[in-house]
């Protein structure tokens, strides 16, 4: 890693970090990552023809915080969990009909609404597997650009729009905006900032060995999980340490408008807006219909139904204290799934 992109990395999670302070003080709901996506996406408008130009987030930096993540989750699960799985197969039914319902609709309202082709519509209307969607799409002569920035915008709009609505909802700012969430953790030693780091470092090397999908959070969530159900360890990471996590992860979701003009962002914001307010009224109203029956807050099914990405929604029911290791659960079951009936529905279309 040259000297250049270390300084630009360190000067960009900075400002992230300024951004996030700022947003914490006007108790903006996710401060820390809101606060830094909005800063390092200014960053991209500025400098993305000067001291950006060429730049690229380092992605082993951006997994080490999504594994420390990981573990944090792990740490939430309780024996309580378990008591949900006889209800999977419900679930798993009521994450195909969003899948379905929520590609369907978007297809229609990028081709009908946004006038795009048929494949950048179908491609940009997934409602998950992001990588999966733009490999598919590129391979079909889908509109990269624009299909890309499509499917960015989803993740960020969501994590934008979900945490402020529970605010506006519950009429006072949630999670991370009121301030660290539970009981305080204790001062983070160097025994345990070993244990978290080893635990993170060791379940993303397992979960790469067997392929387990979002690996950098699935993994260390499992082992952190396994370790905290059999009490042999005691993991709590202090708050700081999660609002660092939302910085880094927010710094690198704003790196992701470099190239875009102002055109076809304002294009794209207005269609991504009826997208993502199409998908989450769908989540609401399957949520709404499912959270009787699974017997769990419907805080939890709602998060759980909202389109964005693993690790970002994992984030967000980490700040809400809404079961996240639940949560994780399901968006890596709609990522799956997604994934399942792209490939199926787009051999079906013809576009593959």
């Amino acid at each position: 890693m040259s000297l250049r992109i270390v300084l630009l990395t360190a000067a960009l999670i900075l400002a992230g970090a300024v951004g996030g302070m700022i947003a914490f003080q006007v108790h903006i709901p996710m401060p820390w990552m809101l606060g830094s996506l909005a800063v390092s996406a200014l960053a991209v408008g500025l400098f993305q023809k000067t001291a950006l130009e060429g730049y690229k987030f380092p992605n082993p930096l951006r997994n080490c915080f999504v594994a420390l993540i990981g573990v944090m989750i792990g740490t939430q699960v309780t024996p309580e969990l378990f008591e949900i799985l006889p209800r999977i197969p419900l679930i798993l039914l009521a994450l195909a009909v969003f899948v379905v319902a929520a590609h369907f609709g978007n297809y229609l309202i990028f081709q009908k609404v946004g006038g795009m082709d048929r494949s950048t519509a179908f491609y940009s209307g997934t409602p998950g597997g992001l990588m999966e969607s733009i490999l598919f799409g590129e391979q079909a002569g889908a509109d990269i650009r624009v299909l890309t920035i499509q499917q960015f915008l989803r993740i960020i709009l969501v994590i934008s729009l979900v945490p402020t609505g529970i605010s506006l909802w519950v009429g006072h700012p949630v999670g991370s905006a009121a301030g660290p969430v539970g009981d305080a953790a204790p001062a983070l030693d160097l025994a345990h900032a070993a244990m978290i780091a080893g635990c993170g470092a060791v379940g993303l090397a397992l979960a790469r060995v067997v392929h387990l999908p979002a690996s950098q959070l699935i993994g260390p969530m499992l082992l952190a999980a396994g370790l905290t159900l059999s009490g042999m360890v005691d993991l709590h990471l202090p708050f700081w340490l999660i609002a660092s996590a939302q910085v880094v992860i927010g710094a690198s979701l704003g790196l992701r408008f470099t190239g875009v003009t102002l055109r076809l962002l304002r294009r794209s914001v207005g269609l991504s807006l009826l997208s993502v307010g199409y998908m989450i009224l769908l989540g609401g109203l399957l949520a709404a219909l499912v959270q009787p029956i699974v017997d769990v807050d419907y805080l939890v099914m709602f998060i759980s139904f909202a389109p964005g990405g693993v690790t970002e929604m994992s984030l967000v029911a980490l700040s809400l204290a809404a079961s996240p290791a639940l949560v994780s659960l399901h968006h890596v079951l709609r990522i799956l799934m997604t994934v399942m009936e792209l490939t199926i529905t787009s051999k079906w279309m013809g576009l593959r």
